[in-house]
């Protein structure tokens, strides 16, 4: 993480160091007791206040008549989903809210009417629950729709004047053309009529309506359905008692928000992964969303990851962590893996950064020097090689490596600097280099992990002549590139404007020279890691009852994609979304969903909403992820940002497009949405004609004509993505970046 704040998720718990300050750990949860085992002699059993019966063993099918709620896992960690006719019990459908520990399937009994519930807001999980209990049915039609309230009923009096929410798994995020709850809470003093609208990312109104409610403490649900992907922001307010949605956490008042996740299927069928480790996508950040969760007990990273596509997590081995009190208690024979990692959907990047106080010159623990025994590090590292080679052999067969980042931001201004000697900087390299690769033949051992591009390059220019290239298999780097990754501060930005074009400069240029470094000082091939990059909100900002505008998360938005679709177009092979929600002590944002408990954010949040960058990310993982990067093309107008990716296989080729110009994009000047340039693709041979899909920011298809093999693409601030089939005519297009080999 920049500017001397690490967050690092243990693999049994959550570790926050905060400016090089201790770990903070929550212990895991036992696992649960198994759902039958507090069943009654019929197969019943209460969780959640209602009462449930076993209806199928996981693997099996839960069948019944109708709309249910069926509950899948334990009496403790369980997740609650609602189906019509029947349900498949498995962690395919449901994730696994247990893991390790034999599942049920639970049904509710007939749907029936929600009864009041004692809660002080609509939004909390009880209350939405209970509403989700109404048969949903989708309202006919395209676009986004909501019907008129199939449901009313009484609630709690204690409250807000007017309350909404969208209950679901917990991530507020749906699929696309299926139906959904809209649940409004009104507490008016007589009758009054409730008006509601919703808009997307551009603020433009998508759905909106009207309709009565008594006076008092009414829960009102209304039966949605989307065929358009993305980001709603629903708002509403009362015609006599006026009053609007109040703030909830980090979220402003005014609006509640829920995502419709889209399917690109059609243009773009499920790639085939030959290994899991070509996955292009990790985050930094937990949520633990499933009834009965909280941080840090149970899986923080489902249901919300595998619905964003987000595949690769960190996991700790760090020295200090796992011997702090003495050497050789770390065993890599009876060492766990942490049962959430235990899929196949999620892989580990496994952290080595920092040396216990037993072993540190200093006398304390450290990430800033050598340690005093290098050889009592390599063997450190030889057992965690010995462990990490049984996992993935045990745990991951479909990986083909495991991942070592050596340290975490050494940068001499940030939180865990180095103070040593450049000499002892490349000897402890060595020492865990040879050590790991003593005992795991598919060992990549990487770094240096600057909090910037540009710090990374600087260092390989630095210590590359001295030999580190030989103990590193790869790099890890951090992708920050301006003071402050803003909205205002995007990626296409020059910031020193006297030298356009080189580094110092935009991302774009930052990532050509370290890419030129790795060429020279490190294997051919050898892999590049974007472990974390973020964009937070504008410098000076913070979080208040009317910040974030529409505006503001449009553009973070925009900027999110951009940025990460320049890290990968630019030959980067993986990149890590900063942050899941926003936290506290950071710039304010970090994060792609609200944290709705806490006014500046927390770790390990249970309740969430989407911000449009959330669903930019799910579109742009879902296009391209299971892509080689081909790189950016040639020639394009200044002002035109264009990258090429090349489905796995031989497959379709993604190229995805905006535009940027500084002077027109600024909380200054306005983030300007409607900003649109003419740009002419080309997309097949010259005489063709034909179509090619064109996808929004938000995963939404359209199709496009092209004659004479080329395609006239409108592009704005936000990235659009064009499949096209012929890929000979990229061939000489783009500019492959410099040493970059397809994986």
């Amino acid at each position: 993480m920049s500017r001397g704040l690490r967050i690092s998720l243990v693999a049994s718990a959550a570790a926050v160091i905060l400016l090089g300050l201790p770990a903070v750990r929550c212990a895991a949860a036992d696992a649960a007791p198994q759902a039958n085992g507090a069943s009654a002699g019929n197969g019943e059993f209460t969780a959640d206040g209602r009462k449930w019966t076993l209806c199928a063993a996981e693997y099996g099918t839960c069948r019944f008549s109708g709309t249910r709620d069926v509950l899948y896992g334990t009496v403790q960690q369980h997740v609650v989903k609602t189906f019509t006719d029947s349900a498949e019990c498995n962690n395919a459908v449901f994730g696994d809210p247990a893991p390790g520990v034999e599942k049920r399937c639970a049904m509710t009994q007939a749907a029936q009417a929600a009864a009041p519930v004692a809660n002080k807001d609509t939004a909390s999980d009880t209350a939405v629950r209970s509403a989700a209990l109404a048969e949903l049915k989708a309202p006919p039609g395209q676009g986004l729709r909501c019907s008129a309230p199939s449901l009313q009923v009484p609630t709690a009096q204690n409250g807000d004047l007017l309350e909404a929410d969208t209950p679901s798994d917990g991530t507020r995020l749906f699929a696309v053309a299926r139906p959904f709850a809209l649940v409004f809470t009104t507490r008016p003093a007589q009758s009054d009529t409730l008006t509601w609208q919703i808009r997307d990312t551009w603020n433009v109104v998508r759905a909106s309506g009207r309709f009565p409610v008594a006076a008092g403490a009414t829960l009102s649900t209304l039966s949605c359905a989307s065929s358009v992907a993305g980001y709603f922001a629903v708002s509403a307010s009362l015609e006599r008692a006026h009053g609007q949605l109040e703030s909830r956490g980090t979220r402003p008042a005014g609006i509640v928000t829920f995502g419709v996740l889209p399917d690109t299927s059609a243009a773009l069928p499920a790639v085939r992964f030959p290994y899991e480790d070509l996955h292009r996508f990790g985050g930094q950040g937990a949520a633990y969303l499933a009834p009965g969760q909280q941080c840090c007990d149970g899986d923080g990273y489902r249901p919300v990851y595998t619905a964003l596509g987000l595949s690769w997590v960190n996991d700790n081995r760090n020295w200090y962590m796992e011997e702090p009190k003495k050497p050789g208690t770390f065993d890599p024979a009876t060492k766990q893996l942490t049962p959430f990692f235990r899929r196949g959907d999620l892989m580990r990047l496994i952290q080595l950064d920092g040396i216990p106080q037993w072993a540190s010159p200093t006398g304390k623990e450290t990430h800033s020097y050598a340690p005093t025994s290098l050889a009592q590090m390599k063997d450190y590292m030889a057992r965690v090689g010995a462990e990490s080679n049984r996992v993935r052999m045990t745990y991951f067969p479909k990986q083909r490596d495991n991942y070592y980042q050596v340290t975490w931001e050494p940068d001499a201004d940030g939180g865990l600097p180095w103070r040593d000697t450049d000499a002892n900087f490349i000897a402890m390299y060595k020492a865990v280099w040879e050590g790991i690769h003593q005992t795991d033949p598919h060992a990549v051992v990487m770094g240096l992990t600057y909090s910037s591009v540009q710090g990374n390059v600087t260092w390989m220019r630095k210590l590359g002549p001295l030999g580190i290239g030989r103990y590193m298999d790869g790099m890890t780097i951090h992708g920050y590139y301006d003071i402050g990754t803003t909205p205002s501060h995007p990626p296409e930005r020059v910031t020193d404007t006297g030298n356009q074009g080189t580094v110092p400069g935009a991302l774009p240029a930052a990532m050509r020279a370290l890419r030129h470094e790795m060429r020279l000082y490190l294997k051919p091939g050898a892999p590049l890691f974007v472990t974390e990059t973020g964009i937070s909100y504008d410098i000076g900002e913070s979080y208040g009852k009317n910040y974030p505008g529409a505006d503001v998360l449009y553009a973070q938005a925009a900027v999110t994609a951009r940025t990460h679709l320049i890290l990968l177009g630019e030959g980067a092979d993986m990149t890590y979304v900063f942050y899941l929600a926003d936290m506290p002590d950071a710039a304010p944002g970090y994060g792609i969903f609200f944290e709705l408990d806490h006014p500046t954010g927390a770790y390990g949040p249970t309740r969430i909403s989407p911000k449009p960058a959330a669903l930019a990310v799910a579109a742009m993982t879902r296009i391209i992820d299971g892509t080689v990067t081909l790189g950016p093309l040639k020639g394009v107008p200044k002002g035109v940002y264009a990258y090429a990716f090349r489905r796995l296989g031989g497959g379709r080729i993604v190229t995805a497009l905006w535009t940027h110009d500084n002077d027109a994009w600024s909380a200054r000047t306005g983030f300007d949405a409607s900003r649109g340039v003419d740009y002419r693709l080309r997309v097949d041979a010259p005489g063709s004609t034909g179509e090619v899909t064109v996808f929004d920011m938000m995963g939404n298809a359209t199709t496009l004509p092209y004659r004479d093999g080329v395609a006239n693409v409108k592009l704005s601030p936000a990235p659009v993505y064009v499949v096209s089939g012929n890929a000979d005519v990229f061939s000489n297009a783009v500019m492959t970046p410099e040493g970059y080999v397809a994986r």
